[in-house]
């Protein structure tokens, strides 16, 4: 069974799991959402994006 790592969210301090908080977008940046919050951090550049 494969374990997904947790994120802790900047603005409220909760956790959730890696696929649930990040989406990708076309442009090789991603977008991560609070599971919990909602807030959102958009644009957020990769290694692959630069």
């Amino acid at each position: 069974m494969k374990k997904d790592p947790f994120i802790i969210c900047p603005f409220c301090q909760g956790k959730g799991p890696l696929s649930e908080s990040l989406t990708a977008q076309s442009n090789q940046n991603v977008i991560f959402t609070c599971t919990q919050c909602q807030e959102s951090i958009r644009n957020i550049e990769t290694s692959k994006g630069k």
